[in-house]
């Protein structure tokens, strides 16, 4: 309803500016008609024209803008409050299972192991909104050390294969040459973990997904994440990146997320001299998300 609404909001402005434009124009036409011999005149007025044309044009677009802006922040309080609530929920009524009625071994070791996921479900939230606000602030600084890609791959690669229970054939890893960057591994890490959750998470019912590392050129090594699930829209190549974005669809809005993800994807990328960016033929076509980086020297 909110969303409805804000969009009737755009509309009305958008219908009003060009109310304001149209009237603008007759009354120009008019004055022009009456007041063609006065040269000064007719220069003050096109002047006049103009200032009144690029006003309301700005005020629209900032206008609508804010409006987009804040749909997106609502849209990313429902999914962190979804994200926070639905693991709290569970482990809630684990315990709550526990207390009250006695439970053999084998079904309190499913419980037990439940709430450590959920746990760890509520926890990897938590770092990731904590983990934009460092990215985004200008004084935090990323704690360069040599550190070897591959190993760091490999090591995200087994941690995704145990969280969403994959076998190594669901989950591909295809090691490139060896190549060392001056990163921090914590973002790094984080990085490498988001985009293959990301392609995990987009990739349905049927989960093939094949990482790799290749060196690039003298100076860049690439992490490549490629999956056969719902695809991007060309449109959205670029926009996927940005804060609180989410691609849109059906299919991606029943997917449980922030729209954090690929931001601290990007954010890391530039933070440490490299690039970030998704490859996709359209929707349904799978996609490919490439983290490009700065050998070190």
């Amino acid at each position: 309803m909110v969303v409805v609404s804000r969009r009737k909001s755009v509309g009305l402005f958008i219908a009003l500016s060009v109310g304001l434009i149209s009237v603008i124009l007759l009354l120009y036409v008019g004055w022009v008609l009456l007041s063609w011999r006065t040269g000064v005149l007719l220069f003050l007025g096109i002047l006049l024209l103009a200032m009144l044309i690029s006003g309301v044009i700005l005020n629209t677009f900032f206008l609508v803008r804010e409006i987009r802006r804040n749909e997106q922040h609502d849209a990313f309080i429902n999914a962190v409050t979804h994200e926070l609530k639905t693991p709290i929920a569970s482990i809630r009524l684990y315990l709550q299972t526990l207390q009250t009625r006695p439970v053999d071994d084998a079904k309190r070791a499913e419980f037990y192991r439940t709430m450590v996921e959920d746990s760890d479900r509520l926890l990897a939230t938590v770092e990731q909104v904590l983990r934009t606000g460092r990215i985004g602030s200008a004084k935090g600084k990323p704690n360069l050390a040599r550190i070897d890609l591959g190993e760091v791959v490999e090591e995200c690669v087994t941690r995704a294969r145990t969280l969403y229970h994959l076998a190594p054939e669901a989950l591909a890893y295809t090691p490139g040459a060896g190549a060392s960057i001056l990163a921090d591994m914590d973002e790094v890490q984080a990085a490498i973990s988001n985009l293959i959750e990301n392609a995990v998470k987009y990739s349905g019912g049927q989960v093939r997904v094949t990482v790799e590392t290749a060196t690039v050129d003298e100076e860049h090594v690439a992490v490549r994440v490629h999956d056969h699930g719902t695809g991007i829209p060309k449109t959205e190549l670029k926009q996927i990146f940005k804060r609180f974005h989410r691609a849109p669809g059906p299919v991606a809005a029943r997917i449980p997320g922030t729209g954090l993800g690929l931001y601290i994807v990007r954010s890391v990328a530039k933070r440490h001299g490299g690039r970030a960016w998704a490859e996709s033929e359209g929707p349904g076509r799978g996609s490919t998300f490439v983290l490009q980086l700065p050998i070190a020297r």
